[in-house]
């Protein structure tokens, strides 16, 4: 989960991302219409709460950033809608699992409860009756009717795999009805950026398979040895504070070639598992891409091409070397916005898609289903129903837009039919430190943005009101309106609009299909997982010994070492485990 909300830190920066919202194809417009009307009925509830006695919720969120009272643009909207403050809790913050132990011993977990997965404590929370039954009263039929019609298969997995049919406990997040494929927006999750007028310069080399980047990295390294403020520059610069039981960053380039130690049903594992093939690898059999990964970093650290700071930094010391150009290589496309500034950017440098030809890139699609962090309410909640009408407003194309994008006549406007920016959006979704009027709440635009950090539908949906998707960077008024020099000479160059678009048209996008089940995702039992730790620690351990090797004997060595020791506490256990879970989901991806 760290990672993830790291994550989410530096793409805050550039845009607010929280929530997703209705799902809109032709075969669902007459759902639309109900959508629509839900939303104004919901509008109207909203409206008639701020009347009452402000309402206090306490928000426990497993994902959020930010702990305190959500102030700010958003923090006004809640409370002239709906009557309602937030205080937020996050464990990401200070105590992590201890703190929602604490809670839970407690009894009580807050008011509106966000968890980061659907494992063990949502299941946990759920035994001890610390989550509220949606069913009760009607609750979700009186005041969730937007969520009923837009994401009812998400509603049905809920009930049948943590509810026995009967209770729904809450809701998963980015669900969403669009037909299946990319769900990503204009980049994907994963991607392959150098620094595009370097890149340029050096004549667009061709790269096929990974290895190629390195010798092209290092080409570029000689062309611009140092960063603006005169430091040495480096192609990659790496972190462990996101780390679980492997490097994660050895895991990223898995994800170029269609692989990733996640396939969206199973928590945590250590398989590479194919996103539409049936096909997986042990992340310690020969050649497996976490392998492959690993000697990637060895080979770049002997070619001076890795920060020596790799092994001890954290990702946000790495972010401040991307803005200040120490950096010339991403595999994340959102990471690609700390060095993009407009000064940057005006200046003709920056950061963009450049890939290889042998990517088939992860995409993680649609899914009706949602996906495992979930939105719950909290047993012991006063007012349950002014919280549903609160989840369910995110749920309309209101409450998408206005969390997503700001407030409609503050950063964005209708126009002909579809959004656009206004001139203060322009600014503020892109530079967030920019101060919002006083009539719309005042502060900073990022202090105001929505903080409980997580989505109900993927940002990808298409607006029923506009035809284009939630999401303010894919709106064909921003993608027309003057691109800056590098996006405009990228476009020229490939003769595409966007990454995305790109890789579509080459095939070269692995999308994961959507499953369902009648049972809930499969858990290791207490024994196994204490072995997972082991191993996950050993593997994590030498990982990154291995990439500092003095030279080739040290590397094998290490490697030998590594392989033996994982395999001594249990790693092919928890290999056959996982193969045994992944097949079940091979055979649930041909029903979907």
């Amino acid at each position: 989960m760290a990672k993830t909300l790291t994550k989410v830190k530096l793409v805050a920066a550039a845009t607010v991302l929280m929530m997703g919202v209705a799902a809109c194809s032709n075969a669902e417009n007459a759902g639309n219409a109900d959508t629509n009307a839900g939303g104004n009925a919901a509008a109207g509830a909203g409206n008639a709460n701020a009347s009452k006695e402000t309402y206090q919720i306490e928000v426990l969120s497993q994902l959020a950033n930010f702990a305190g009272t959500q102030g700010g643009w958003y923090g006004k909207i809640l409370k002239d809608k709906f009557g309602l403050e937030m205080n937020i809790t996050a464990p990401n913050l200070a105590g992590g699992a201890a703190k929602f132990a604490t809670l839970m011993a407690s009894g009580d977990l807050g008011d509106l409860v966000v968890f980061g997965n659907d494992g063990q404590e949502y299941r946990d929370a759920i035994k001890a009756g610390l989550l509220l039954d949606w069913t009760k009263d009607g609750l979700l039929e009186k005041y969730g009717k937007d969520i009923l019609a837009n994401v009812p298969q998400a509603i049905e997995k809920n009930k049948k795999n943590f509810g026995d049919g009967k209770a729904v406990y809450g809701v998963g997040h980015d669900a969403s009805n669009m037909p299946s494929g990319p769900s990503e927006g204009n980049t994907m999750t994963y991607q392959i950026d150098m620094r595009w007028d370097l890149y340029q310069k050096l004549g667009n080399p061709k790269m096929t398979e990974m290895e190629d980047i390195l010798p092209v990295l290092k080409k570029m390294q000689e062309l611009e040895p140092k960063s603006d403020s005169g430091k040495p520059t480096y192609g990659l610069s790496l972190w462990g504070d996101w780390d679980g039981n492997y490097m994660t960053l050895a895991k990223q380039p898995g994800t170029i070639y269609g692989y990733d130690i996640s396939d969206g049903f199973n928590q945590g594992t250590l398989l590479e598992i194919s996103a539409n093939e049936e096909k997986y690898q042990g992340i310690l059999e020969d050649n497996s891409y976490y392998l492959r990964s690993l000697k990637f970093y060895y080979d770049a650290n002997k070619m001076g091409l890795l920060d020596p700071d790799s092994m001890t930094q954290k990702f946000d010391d790495v972010v401040n070397k991307y803005k200040d150009g120490q950096v010339l290589f991403s595999w994340f496309p959102w990471q690609d916005s700390a060095y993009n500034t407009p000064n940057h950017t005006d200046a003709g440098k920056g950061f963009a898609m450049v890939g290889i030809g042998a990517q088939k890139i992860y995409s993680y699609g649609y899914s009706p289903f949602g996906s495992n962090r979930v939105w719950a309410i909290g047993a012991k909640a006063k007012h349950p129903e002014r919280i549903m009408e609160f989840i369910n407003w995110l749920y309309t194309p209101e409450g998408m837009m206005t969390t997503l994008n700001g407030p409609e006549g503050l950063t964005w406007e209708m126009k002909d039919g579809k959004a656009a920016l206004t001139d203060f959006g322009k600014k503020a979704l892109r530079d967030t430190s920019q101060q919002v009027p006083a009539e719309f709440g005042g502060g900073t635009y990022k202090d105001g943005a929505a903080q409980i950090n997580n989505t109900t539908l993927k940002t990808t949906t298409t607006n029923p009101n506009t035809g284009e998707p939630y999401d303010w960077n894919m709106w064909s008024s921003v993608l027309k309106d003057n691109p800056n020099p590098v996006e405009k000479s990228w476009r020229e160059a490939t003769g595409a609009l966007t990454p995305k678009e790109l890789l579509t048209k080459n095939n070269q996008i692995a999308v994961n299909n959507a499953v369902s089940s009648t049972e809930a995702p499969a858990v290791m039992d207490t024994m196994l997982s204490q072995k997972l730790s082991q191993v996950g620690a050993v593997i994590k351990e030498y990982s990154w010994k291995m990439i500092y090797a003095n030279d080739d004997a040290q590397y094998d060595q290490l490697k030998k070492e590594m392989i033996k020791k994982a395999k001594g506490l249990g790693y092919d256990e928890i290999i056959d485990w996982t193969v045994e879970q992944t097949k079940k989901v091979f055979e649930l991806r041909k029903q979907s």
